[in-house]
């Protein structure tokens, strides 16, 4: 579910719409932060992901 999410973002991001790239991480965070509240991921593994990706559609615009 999570690699889902993420592979959403991503495909935005070599889309370069910076829009639904944005819209998709919004949908992405909650998905990757009930997961470490679950423990399937790690906390630490997760706030990489989510530094990465807003990193990344950053540097769209």
């Amino acid at each position: 579910m999570v690699r889902t999410y993420i592979k959403r973002v991503n495909a935005a991001i070599e889309a370069q719409d910076q829009d639904a790239a944005s819209a998709a991480l919004s949908a992405a965070i909650p998905v990757i932060d009930r997961m470490v509240s679950k423990g399937i991921m790690p906390k630490n593994k997760a706030a990489r992901h989510k530094s990465r990706l807003s990193a990344h559609i950053r540097s769209l615009s």
